[in-house]
Order: structure tokens, then sequence, then C-alpha cells
């Protein structure tokens, strides 16, 4: 009974930050699948949860990724090329220690900018700075598993409507885990105790994901941004505790 608690807890929890931000599952989900699951298995569960909420949160601001794919595929393509690369230097760098160097970043920006009455609001367009984040967010999704970390502050930046900005992080979300499941489904990371949790985790997750978006429908454009904010602070200490601890 306790296995399934903690399952059905983590899929709540990551479900609902999913279809309300576009990101996030795994700072919300992991700790909780890692108590009952092994470290692997648990990854690759959050990622293919992540994957499949995702999509519902992709068929919301279809129009939005349809309207722009070049904005999108400036990041997407970018940060694919990215992950192989971050994979490559896994073992030449010390992924513990590029956490930790994220971790700050994320909480000086969101602990600046989170409580903060005016928000950074670029209007430019920017390309190549755009090509560089994503391609970034590949790099640290490969070496460090913190794909989204980057580019959440980039486009928290923007002064996109709040559909905008998701149809660009949750796609690139997506495809970037979407490589990761693939990766662990090859190391052998589904197994059969995997398959029995993954019963619980992706209709529970489905549907919090669908509260999530119901309340994303909800929330106003700068309300989004200020999420966005929040959530690369709370990211930043969740990556912070977990090296550290």
């Amino acid at each position: 009974m306790t296995f399934f608690v903690y399952l059905a807890l983590g899929a709540l929890a990551g479900g609902f930050i999913n279809g309300l931000a576009g990101t996030g599952t795994a700072l919300f989900a992991l700790g909780f699948y890692l108590v009952v699951l092994d470290p692997v298995q648990a990854v690759a569960i959050v990622a293919l949860m992540s994957v499949l909420a995702g999509v519902q949160g992709l068929w919301v601001v279809r129009n939005n990724i349809l309207d722009q794919p070049a904005r999108l595929l400036r990041f997407l393509i970018p940060g694919l090329l990215g992950v192989p690369i971050g994979l490559a230097l896994l073992s030449r760098i010390d992924a513990g220690t590029l956490r930790i160097g994220i971790a700050v970043l994320l909480i000086i920006y969101g602990g600046y900018f989170g409580f903060r009455k005016a928000l950074p609001a670029l209007k430019r367009r920017t390309p190549w700075i755009d090509a560089c984040v994503g391609f970034i967010g590949g790099l640290l999704g490969g070496a460090a598993s913190v794909s989204g970390a980057i580019p959440t502050i980039w486009l928290s930046m923007r002064a996109w409507s709040k559909t905008e900005t998701r149809a660009v992080l949750q796609p690139y979300n997506v495809a970037t885990l979407s490589t990761t499941v693939v990766l662990l489904f090859l190391q052998g990371a589904f197994d059969q105790t995997a398959v029995t949790a993954l019963a619980v985790t992706v209709p529970v997750g489905l549907f919090a994901a669908q509260i999530g978006i119901m309340v994303f429908k909800r929330i106003s454009d700068d309300m989004f941004r200020r999420l966005l904010i929040w959530l690369t602070l709370v990211m930043g200490i969740g990556i912070m505790i977990s090296e550290i601890f």
C-alpha cells in the first residue's frame, strides 16, 4: 500500500505542475518516487510521465505552435543537438558540481525577481540568443538532467503571453525528455517494477495534469510569468538540497 500511495502522491504533484506550468514534473514528483523506487526507475517513470502529461499541454497551445513554428525550432533543434554532446561530456565533468552551480543561478534569479513588483520584460527578437539557450538546455540535460532550467529562466524574462511561452517551453521539454526516455529504455530501466508503477502513475498523472491545465487557462499572463520565476527558485532549492543531502 505504501508503494502505491507514494506513486499516486508523486503523480498528483508532478502531473499538476506539468499541466499548470509545462515543466517542473521531476522536481515535484521525484522525491516521492525515490522513496519506493531505485533512482534509475524513478527517473525513467518521471520522464515518461512528463512526456505523456506534456502531450496534453501541447494540445492546449497547438495553435500558438503552428502560428510561430520558427520560434520553437530555434530553441528545439539546438536543444536536441546539445543532449548527446552533454551525455558525451558526462564522463569528463563533475555533474554534481555543475548541478550546484545551476542551482545557485536559479536561486539568485528566482529570489531576486520572485518578490519584485516589476517583472523583466524583454520584447526585441533575439534568435541567436534563443538558439544558444536551447543548446545550453540540451547540453545541461545530457550532462546533469536539468534541461529545463536555463530555458525556463530565459522564457520567464520574455514579454510573451502565457500561451506563447508555453508553446516553446512545453514542446521543448517533451522533445528532450522523449530522448531521455528512449535512452533509459535501451538501458533496460523499464522492468516489471517500473511497468507496475506506470500503471498507477500514468492515469493519476494525466488526471492531475488536466486540473493543472484548467488552472493555467484561468490565470493571467503576468501571473504565469511570475509562476515560472517562482518555479525557478523552487527548482534551484530542490536541486541544491538533493546534491547536499
